[in-house]
């Protein structure tokens, strides 16, 4: 089975602003990228048995906003194959009770957090309730973490050092630091390295080969291959496009003496069963 632990659903365009829209097409240069996000789309990109994480965003400073609504109706497609994550805003009023009503009323099973899309710190005090229901309920909680294409997301938000002072205070929460946390890989990696309730998914980078082999290299060196997971950030690639990807980052090596990936780490990242770590298979 392969489990991705990344993915999007919404409904586009109304879910974004023009701005939004527009910037997004900075997201992968020479690459036009569908952003439409159809559950038809991920599928036909897909293994059969391929168990998916899916959650939508909540930034107001960028322009997204993705109802809760949206993702669970999304995940009612295909409840055997498709876990939904809630989204919060903690800079705009009520996101308590819309935490409260993604979980306990929509049956959503993790949060997922944009603190540079939305223009908070992780850290923040004032997220003290979000981490303790987390930890009450056991949601994961996966954060964008590294770089964007929107203006207005302050960068000084994104650095996965943030997440420390949470994953010492809350060691029973899971905790995913999305793309590598790029380009602060190593910040990353030795976050990871620290703290047992601390993951790292590696969604969004395959088609930056020559940074993913060396961001995968300095895992390998750190020997941290293990808080690896693998996720896709669909719809701006695939689960196919990403697997394939990732297994061939030692093809450009031919030829020369740099050292090699570990192709059995590569294949237990890309088959790691993500929902007994995350507390996710009952």
């Amino acid at each position: 089975m392969i489990i991705d632990v990344h993915s999007h659903a919404w409904n586009f365009p109304s879910d974004f602003s023009d701005d939004f829209i527009h910037q997004a097409g900075r997201a992968r240069p020479g690459v036009k990228v569908d952003i439409s996000a159809t559950y038809e789309a991920y599928r036909a990109a897909a293994p059969e048995d391929t168990r998916t994480f899916v959650f939508g965003g909540k930034a107001k400073l960028s322009g997204l906003w993705v109802n809760d609504q949206t993702v669970a109706d999304y995940v009612a497609r295909d409840p055997a194959r498709l876990i939904g994550f809630l989204s919060i805003d903690p800079t705009q009023e009520n996101w308590q009770r819309e935490m409260q009503f993604g979980h306990e009323t929509l049956g959503l099973r993790g949060i997922k957090l944009l603190p540079m899309y939305a223009g908070f710190s992780p850290d923040d005090p004032t997220l003290e309730p979000l981490w303790q229901y987390a930890e009450k309920h056991s949601l994961p909680v996966l954060l964008h973490m590294g770089t964007t294409f929107i203006a207005q997301a302050p960068l000084a938000f994104t650095l996965p050092r943030l997440i420390e002072p949470v994953a010492l205070k809350h060691p029973g929460v899971k905790i995913i630091l999305a793309h590598l946390g790029h380009p602060y890989e190593g910040e990353c990696l030795v976050t990871i390295r620290k703290h047992d309730n601390v993951f790292a998914d590696v969604s969004a980078l395959h088609y930056r080969p020559w940074q993913l082999y060396n961001s995968l290299m300095l895992a390998q060196e750190y020997g941290v291959w293990h808080k690896l997971l693998f996720g896709t950030d669909f719809p701006f690639t695939t689960v196919n496009a990403s697997i394939d990807g990732i297994r061939k980052l030692n093809d450009m090596l031919e030829g020369t003496k740099l050292p090699r990936l570990d192709l059995a780490q590569i294949e237990a990242m890309i088959h790691r069963d993500s929902l007994n770590l995350l507390g996710l298979n009952r």
